[in-house]
């Protein structure tokens, strides 16, 4: 059998900026400056919605009802795979990720889960088409902070 289709360095490296920027944006609760890493009709799923259609209904929907409710949100950077297809137009990154959830209390309580993200290439660069991050298993699903959106 064939081994899977593992992207060479530059690609994953390219892919694990990509993360780290990415989550700079959650943890800002920076919407504008997250927008434009994914195409406008992503097709997501999450937390609160089956299938999402679009960035607009994902941002109104998934980011605005996690992002500004938790904090500290980072993917395990060391932790991620890349593939990517032979002719180098589509890739897909699996990662774990955590960050800090907060019961109604105010107490703060780990926030671990993991994501699939598949990117094709368009001329100007890569652009995630489709994203499926959850919670790990027994992890609360709300969480309480009020922070307040930078940019939208």
């Amino acid at each position: 059998m064939a081994s899977l289709p593992t992207a060479n360095t530059e690609i994953t490296q390219f892919f694990q900026h990509w993360l780290e920027t990415f989550a700079g944006y959650v943890r800002e609760v920076d919407y504008a400056s997250a927008r434009p890493l994914f195409h406008p009709d992503v097709l997501a799923f999450g937390t609160h919605n089956d299938v999402i259609p679009g960035l607009d209904q994902w941002i109104t929907t998934q980011w605005d009802n996690v992002w500004p409710k938790t904090s500290d949100f980072r993917f395990i950077i060391d932790q991620a795979s890349v593939l990517a297809s032979s002719d180098g137009t589509i890739a897909t990154v699996v990662v774990p990720w955590t960050s800090t959830g907060y019961h109604p209390d105010g107490s703060a309580f780990p926030r671990p889960g993991r994501a699939t993200m598949v990117f094709s290439r368009h001329c100007d660069g890569w652009l995630c088409v489709h994203s499926h991050m959850s919670l790990n298993r027994g992890v609360p699903q709300t969480s309480h902070a009020n922070r307040p959106v930078k940019a939208w």
